[in-house]
């Protein structure tokens, strides 16, 4: 008669070896997505490949691109997912993002995908800059609902309006840079120094001067339309303003470092894939995948808002950009937590 406790030789080698020998294959993944993105992405991933688990490491556009560049030949990252175009042409231009070809990559927009022919980046979604103005603030303030950049220039907004330092933060660096290719460099640079006078602070965070605007703690943030849409369904007294003369936009997009893990390839792959857009499209209306266009609630309409972005000239004049802004502005910047 067979012995009950007897074990099977799968069994033995199983509780030999333990857990470890079905262990997930772990990736670290750098990225700037919001915090209340990445479990989503994470999961639907993990879901697809049980194989694979993310480990990911994340901060600010800005801080993130630097930590890359400071690492370069030495990169802890395996995959860059949901960084900024212009900060992924830079880390190609670096060697750091490496060519690669992403099954399903016909079916990704081109305007969010690497212009060039040896392609490293790929965009996942379009994200855009607005106006986050609290009409509860602005009523007991007596402030008008500005309507165009210029307007943000009057005196009564002085002390009102929080934006983005464009040194920590590629929301900023989007704006600026949209300011600089649609009025020129001379005509951008003097209107952020009048702008300049009205500003509060710069925070280090793209989301926080709308989170700032939602919570009354000043009257303007120029901001992420994607926080701004969510504060709103959640209830702050915010209007979503995209003002006329155009906003920053970009694409977030993926990109491959370590060409040897085919677990960091199947990562990117999955990240253009449908099932992967379906999740972006939850947070944002416009996404790589061509099939993919449900509506956001609270969205603005960004159609007619874009700023023709030429995020090649981004990531090369990024260097100078920043070194003069923060000579002229950084004095306002919010200390860094």
């Amino acid at each position: 008669m067979k012995n009950r406790w007897m074990i099977t030789p799968l069994t033995a080698i199983a509780a030999l070896t333990g857990s470890s020998a079905f262990a997930a294959e772990e990736l670290t993944v750098y990225t700037a997505f919001e915090t209340d993105m990445l479990a989503k992405f994470k999961n639907g991933f993990e879901q697809a490949n049980p194989d694979i688990k993310i480990n990911w490491v994340r901060d600010s556009t800005g801080i993130m691109t630097a930590k890359l560049l400071a690492e370069k030949g030495n990169s802890h990252a395996d995959v860059v997912w949901g960084l900024a175009g212009s900060s992924m042409a830079l880390l190609k231009e670096k060697g750091i993002l490496k060519p690669y070809t992403p099954v399903g990559l016909d079916q990704i927009r081109g305007n969010l995908v690497d212009p060039q022919e040896d392609k490293a980046w790929f965009g996942n979604d379009a994200f855009f800059n607005a106006v986050c103005f609290n009409e509860i603030v602005a009523e007991q303030q007596g402030l008008s609902k500005p309507e165009t950049w210029e307007d943000l220039l009057k005196p009564e907004y002085k002390g009102h309006i929080a934006m983005p330092n464009p040194a920590s933060s590629g929301t900023g660096y989007m704006q600026v840079s949209a300011w600089i290719q649609s009025m020129g460099d001379d005509a951008a640079w003097q209107y952020m120094a009048k702008l300049d006078d009205n500003i509060a602070h710069y925070t280090h965070s793209g989301s926080k001067p709308c989170v700032q605007a939602g919570m009354g703690e000043v009257a303007i943030g120029i901001s992420m339309a994607i926080r701004g849409a969510t504060l709103k369904t959640q209830g702050a007294p915010i209007d979503i303003i995209m003002p006329k003369g155009g906003v920053g936009w970009e694409a977030e997009a993926v990109g491959l470092v370590n060409t040897e893990s085919d677990a960091a390839k199947r990562l990117v792959d999955w990240s253009i894939s449908e099932e992967a857009n379906t999740l972006y499209n939850e947070f944002y209306p416009v996404v790589g995948h061509k099939s993919i266009n449900a509506a956001v609630t609270n969205y603005p309409d960004v159609e007619n808002a874009m700023v023709d972005m030429d995020f090649g000239k981004m990531a090369q004049s990024r260097e100078d950009v920043l070194q003069t802004w923060s000579d002229k502005f950084d004095a306002k910047s919010e200390p860094r937590s």
